[in-house]
């Protein structure tokens, strides 16, 4: 893990705040120079948002902005004061000293929680010798702080499994899903699947989707042949399943929301990508999600209400889906989940501002396929396109081709966006890998002293 001075950091700070800044959009110019000598702060912090855009590399954060703003329009994402580039390869399984240069969530996501790079597929497990790696989640506990973990996936998906749960395989999420863990397993005398982990480290704020884990019956321990739901409920988990429930919440002190037997649904739809001449020109059909599923920015704004104590907090939030359609070549489904993702970053920076203690955190796992290309011109240019009429009024083509047509497309190696806002939010500024944000998180709340 690559470590800053403090000196050498605040060095580089007053050579940017020393630098002349230019902003160009609907071609307005305006210096930022005290903006960002106002956006620097140091100290602690009492609280930690960290936003996760699933898949949301530079390339779907452009797209989306073109189509829902304009390409001289901003998004909420836009606005964080202070912004560097993170990498995010992963380590071989069979040589950890060696990267892997395409990572999947669970590599990343062990990354950030843990501070130590695996190899794909295990959640905060060390590759090769699977043993567990304390996460940002646990040690905030340990210091008396409450937590949260908030997706649009199945909360026992890589990304929310990362923070409480310890397993060789990310695939073992409920109590039936444990063949590739069997070491793992209750009855094998293991800490059990990846809902049963949740559940049992007490994580105050769960919700999101992947009700079917927790429907499974649990096979060892003390709460043998009783579901996952059955064992939250006997650790004074408040169970909720709908947009009511969420809505009618207080000051329960754990939460268990699942909204969806799988993931939640998406917010967008519209034509999938397709090989040449390609889909559209199209515009997105808004508005898809069920009422009876809470959007992403509902459950941060409750996990919020739910989570401020004097004591403080952490709470990581994941725009699970961005990822899961950019897969699927859906460039609408994409960009709803973006443009979803992108109104949890206004709530999270408006509770800043409320909450000038709070350290907001915005990045990504990984990038991903989706790029903005010229018009394809003939049938034998790999890839399946689809043109999107933007806010412009123009059209935007966007190729998917890191896979055969018909195939899930592939995650990239590229590094991604992080932008923060808050105390020590500098910490971001430049080339950082992923583990360095434990440190960041680790430091800002002083989870080690």
């Amino acid at each position: 893990m690559r470590h800053i001075p403090r000196k050498t950091l605040a060095i580089a700070v007053v050579a940017l705040l020393l630098t002349p800044l230019l902003a160009v959009a609907g071609g307005a110019w305006r210096d930022k120079t005290d903006a960002l000598r106002d956006s620097i702060n140091g100290g602690h912090a009492d609280n930690v948002i960290l936003l996760i855009g699933d898949g949301m590399g530079d390339s779907e954060i452009t797209i989306a902005r073109n189509y829902h703003v304009g390409a001289a329009g901003r998004l909420s994402l836009d606005t964080l004061p202070l912004t560097g580039a993170m990498t995010t390869y992963a380590v071989q399984e069979a040589h950890p000293n060696l990267p892997d240069y395409v990572p999947d969530s669970a590599a990343t996501g062990t990354a950030w929680a843990t501070g130590t790079k695996t190899s794909n597929g295990r959640i905060s497990t060390t590759p090769g010798t699977d043993l567990d790696l304390t996460t940002i989640l646990e040690l905030a506990q340990r210091k008396g702080l409450r937590t949260g973990d908030v997706s649009t996936a199945e909360l026992t998906d890589a990304t929310p499994a990362v923070l409480a749960a310890h397993v060789s395989a990310r695939g073992c999420q409920g109590p039936t899903d444990m063949a590739a863990c069997p070491q793992d397993k209750k009855a094998a005398g293991g800490p059990g699947s990846i809902a049963e982990q949740l559940v049992d480290h007490k994580v105050n704020v769960l919700l999101g989707g992947g009700k079917q884990r927790f429907d499974q019956k649990i096979d060892g321990g003390p709460f043998a042949g009783k579901t996952v739901i059955d064992s939250a409920i006997a650790q004074s988990y408040r169970v909720i399943t709908k947009t009511s429930d969420l809505d009618a919440l207080k000051s329960e002190k754990n939460v268990l929301g699942l909204f969806s037997s799988g993931n939640m649904s998406l917010e967008w739809s519209g034509a999938l990508a397709q090989p040449f001449p390609g889909s559209g020109p199209q515009r997105c059909l808004e508005g898809q999600r069920p009422a009876e599923q809470p959007s992403l920015a509902a459950m941060t704004s409750t996990a919020l209400t739910l989570l401020e104590n004097k004591r403080g907090f952490f709470l990581q939030v994941e725009g699970a889906s961005i990822d899961k359609q950019d897969h699927a070549a859906n460039p609408c489904g994409q960009i709803g989940e973006t443009i979803a993702f992108d109104a949890v970053i206004k709530v999270a920076l408006d509770y800043q501002q409320k909450h000038p203690r709070t350290l907001v955190i915005v990045t990504a796992d990984h990038g991903h396929t989706s790029q903005i290309i010229p018009p394809p011109t003939n049938a034998a240019q790999p890839g399946v396109f689809s043109k999107l009429t933007t806010a412009d009024g123009t059209d935007m083509t966007v190729s998917y081709a890191t896979s055969p047509v018909g195939a899930s497309q592939e995650h990239t190696g590229t590094e991604v966006r992080v932008a923060a806002q808050g105390p020590r939010a500098a910490n971001v500024v430049g080339v950082i890998d992923q583990t360095e944000l434990y440190s960041i998180i680790v430091d800002v709340l002083r989870l080690k002293d």
